[in-house]
């Protein structure tokens, strides 16, 4: 196993005990998940006020259930919420505008946006203003780390190459302040955040990290294209 893959792996079995330990992730044990936590709601009320955030008409969210809050608040705001379909089956896209108020929670989420929005299979002519990423850890440079199976960081390569999102599109994240570490090992393909909401505070990232333009495609194996619709599709195979 390459060192960063290793150091990554080291690091995603310390946050996990000390979710556990501390009980403030739900469910528990929480290994292999990027769980809810004890404040994400108070977390995202500080985002709420931000400009990048009140600005954006068109906000992107990995299926990660700590972004369900800001997910709710951006259809309350009559924003456009933007979702990959499981097993990268296209995108379901949800007009905040049109959904009953008593249905804002279950339109956010995974299951509840297939019903209250329309899908797609590919994003033409949308441009995202905010990218959401669920996170395990995170740094305050920006550096994130996910689960270990790179979901959020091909969600946001699928984006690239659709030309959705670009360097400038910020990239927010929520998590527990014991998610925040001395420093996440960073690769080629790895997406940095531009903001860490936790439920203390909302930090801008120092910076230093560079978002990927694309899918790295020598990371990808073929049988994951085979499996994926939308990267065969982006292959040239679909």
């Amino acid at each position: 196993m390459p060192e960063a893959a290793k150091l990554k792996a080291q690091l995603r079995e310390e946050i996990w005990r000390e979710l556990d330990a501390r009980k403030i992730a739900t469910p528990r044990p929480c290994r292999g998940r990027i769980p809810i936590f004890a404040g994400a709601r108070v977390a995202s009320m500080k985002v709420v006020k931000k400009s990048f955030f009140l600005d954006a008409e068109t906000v992107y969210s990995t299926l990660d259930a700590p972004l369900q809050p800001l997910r709710e608040e951006a259809l309350q705001r009559g924003k456009r919420l933007v979702m990959m379909v499981p097993g990268f089956r296209g995108f379901v896209i949800v007009d905040g505008s049109s959904v009953p108020k008593g249905a804002l929670r279950a339109a956010a989420s995974p299951r509840g946006s297939l019903v209250y929005g329309s899908r797609v299979r590919v994003l033409e002519g949308v441009e995202v203003d905010l990218f959401l990423a669920g996170s395990l850890a995170v740094d305050k440079r920006g550096g994130r780390l996910g689960r270990g199976d790179g979901q959020q960081d091909l969600e946001y390569a699928v984006l690239r190459e659709l030309g959705a999102v670009d360097d400038s599109t910020p990239v927010l994240t929520l998590v527990h302040d014991v998610q925040v570490v001395a420093q996440v090992p960073m690769e080629i393909h790895d997406v940095p955040a531009d903001y860490i909401a936790t439920p203390s505070e909302l930090l801008k990232a120092e910076g230093g990290y560079r978002k990927p333009r694309g899918i790295v495609w020598d990371m990808i194996d073929s049988a994951a294209v085979e499996k994926y619709p939308l990267l065969k599709l982006l292959a040239g195979l679909g």
